[in-house]
């Protein structure tokens, strides 16, 4: 099936999008409402308001600042090549994500840190594409969108959670124990910690191929094409001290969302682990959630895609061996890839109804109904984890 054309520009940035996630051509300006709370989370965190307020306050203030950042590397994107695009993506395109797992690690909340890049892949791969289906075909009969790419970010994203997978299956077979959920931080040995970092480093030049993939080999596959007549252009200038300050506002509402989560969970009767999975994931990818399902709700539906299964890619194939290298030099231990039983679950669950929903290249709002029936299963489960 041929891609869709919407007349238009294509952009450097939409190329490595289109396979790896990352920025987007649509507006994310209703997101920056939000600004306030960082802050008031700031100033909750030095009066010692109640850990509950503080962490929900630091976790809106999150949402604008990843949004701001997003837009600020888009724009800075499509003022360079391809080559460059991919870079600035690969480097600030999680950044959010990133930000608020190195304080998680420095904090030594490993298990946490694992729980939300878990919550990243089944909320994007399931929450938003299911919104999108959802929200993009309740009015229409079906939509259509690029089967052949699809399948090759489902492929990815099989081969990542594979990845992510088989540590854990290392552990079983030699006699070991999964994590349990209440744990902040299980040690594992040196063993699977090597082990770990070898799959990190396999996982990274998984990416760094699927990169060069999308920009020169197969480049015809992964070009979006959309209307962006009209758009603002931002300077240079502006740019880039809009990235550095929207950094900045990630690292300060990271750094208190952090400190408030263990007192936070506890006062309101959540675990770790459920907080992990379904707030502080969501939090680190509002911004793609949203701009993913007003692109379905335009009939973008082959941007929705991008959105959705490339951005559960990329955090496998980027985030976590980042992660995993990181642990090496921030915390008390290095972190080992090995899941809980639920997190494994999930992971399967999501990379193998992902890839099933989309193999035939069309949707239909009760597709996105079965996406959202399964999170909110996994929800109910972990919940009582």
């Amino acid at each position: 099936m041929a891609e869709p054309s919407i007349a238009g520009r294509t952009t450097a940035g939409a190329d490595t999008h289109a396979l790896l996630g990352g920025g987007y051509p649509l507006p994310v300006r209703p997101l920056y409402y939000l600004g306030g709370f960082v802050p008031l989370a700031l100033v909750l965190d030095l009066v010692d308001a109640s850990a509950p307020l503080v962490f929900f306050t630091s976790a809106a203030g999150v949402v604008p600042a990843a949004a701001l950042m997003s837009e600020a590397t888009e724009q800075l994107a499509e003022r360079s090549g391809p080559g460059i695009a991919g870079l600035l993506n690969v480097t600030f395109g999680n950044a959010p994500e990133l930000i608020i797992a190195v304080f998680a690690l420095k904090d030594g909340l490993q298990e946490v840190v694992k729980a939300s890049l878990v919550g990243s892949v089944i909320g994007n791969s399931l929450l938003v594409l299911g919104a999108a289906m959802l929200v993009g075909g309740w009015k229409r009969s079906r939509q259509n969108f690029s089967h052949t790419t699809a399948q090759t970010q489902s492929g990815m994203l099989l081969v990542t959670v594979a990845a992510l997978v088989l540590p854990a299956v290392f552990q079983l077979v030699h006699g070991g124990g999964l994590p349990r959920v209440d744990e902040h931080r299980h040690s594992f040995g040196h063993e699977l910690e090597h082990l770990s970092l070898g799959v990190a480093l396999i996982l990274i030049a998984t990416y760094l191929a699927g990169l060069f993939f999308s920009l020169r080999t197969h480049r015809d596959l992964f070009n979006p094409v959309y209307d962006d007549a009209g758009r603002f252009r931002w300077s240079l200038r502006r740019s880039v001290l809009t990235l550095a300050v929207a950094a900045a506002l990630v690292a300060v509402a990271s750094d208190t969302l952090v400190g408030s989560i263990a007192d936070a969970s506890s006062d309101i009767g959540l675990s770790q682990f459920f907080v992990g999975v379904f707030v502080v994931a969501i939090v680190g990818n509002a911004a793609e959630h949203y701009v993913a399902v007003v692109a379905a709700a335009k009939d973008k539906m082959d941007l929705a895609v991008n959105i959705a299964i490339g951005s559960s890619a990329q955090i496998g194939l980027f985030v976590a061996p980042v992660v995993v290298l990181l642990s090496f030099v921030i915390g008390p231990t290095p972190l080992a890839l090995v899941f809980n039983g639920y997190e494994l679950a999930a992971l399967i669950l999501a990379a193998w109804l992902t890839a099933t929903l989309t193999s035939d290249g069309e949707s239909t709002w009760f597709e996105g109904v079965q996406l959202l029936a399964v999170y909110a299963v996994l929800g109910l489960v972990f919940f009582y984890a």
